[in-house]
C-alpha cells in the first residue's frame, strides 16, 4: 500500500486552505492576483491580433489558459502531483474572473486607467446581448473554479502517495 508523502500532503493542505480562503472572498486582492493581472493585461495585447472582441475577451482567457497550460505540461510529463497543485492556480484564476464577470452591469471594480467604458465583461456580454446574465455567468465561472479547486486538492492528496512505500 502506498503511503502519503508528509511534505506533499502538508503542501497540498496549505494550497487547499489558500484555495478555500480565495473561494470564500474572491473579490479580495491577494498576491497571486498580481500575477494574474500581468497575464490578463498581456492577453489583451496577444489576442488583440485576432480582432477587437477577442482582444477584449483575451485578458480573461489567457489569465486562465496560462495556468491551465502549465497543468497540461505537468500532466503530459507524468508529473501528476505538480499538475494537481497547479490546477489550484486555474481555480484561483476562475474565482478572479468570476468577480469581474459579475461586475459587468455594475462596473464598480477599480480598473487600470479608471475608464469604466473599458470594462472587459461589460463589453463582451453587452456585445453578446447577455449583460443581464452577468450574475449567472459569473456564478458559472465561480462554480468551475470550485470544481477545479476540489480536483486540485483531491488529486494532490491522491498523487502525494509515494510508490517507494509499497509493501
Amino acid at each position: 500500500m502506498k503511503r502519503l508523502n508528509p511534505i506533499k500532503a502538508w503542501f497540498i493542505s496549505l494550497v487547499g486552505i489558500y484555495g478555500v480562503i480565495s473561494a470564500a472572498s474572491p473579490g479580495t486582492f491577494r498576491f497571486l492576483d498580481r500575477v494574474d493581472l500581468v497575464f490578463h493585461e498581456a492577453g489583451h495585447v496577444i489576442f488583440g491580433f485576432f480582432g477587437e472582441f477577442i482582444g477584449i475577451l483575451g485578458g480573461s482567457l489567457i489569465q486562465v489558459l496560462i495556468p491551465a497550460g502549465i497543468v497540461v505540461y505537468f500532466a503530459v510529463h507524468q508529473q501528476k502531483y505538480s499538475a494537481a497543485v497547479t490546477l489550484f492556480w486555474v481555480a484561483q484564476s476562475l474565482f478572479n474572473v468570476s468577480v469581474y464577470a459579475k461586475d459587468a452591469r455594475a462596473r464598480v471594480l477599480p480598473l487600470l486607467g479608471d475608464d469604466i467604458s473599458a470594462h472587459d465583461w461589460h463589453n463582451v456580454l453587452g456585445r453578446l446581448h447577455l449583460l443581464n446574465w452577468d450574475q449567472v455567468i459569473g456564478n458559472l465561472v465561480y462554480t468551475m473554479g470550485l470544481l477545479a479547486l476540489a480536483a486540485s486538492v483531491l488529486g494532490g492528496f491522491y498523487f502525494s502517495r509515494d510508490a517507494s512505500t509499497e509493501e
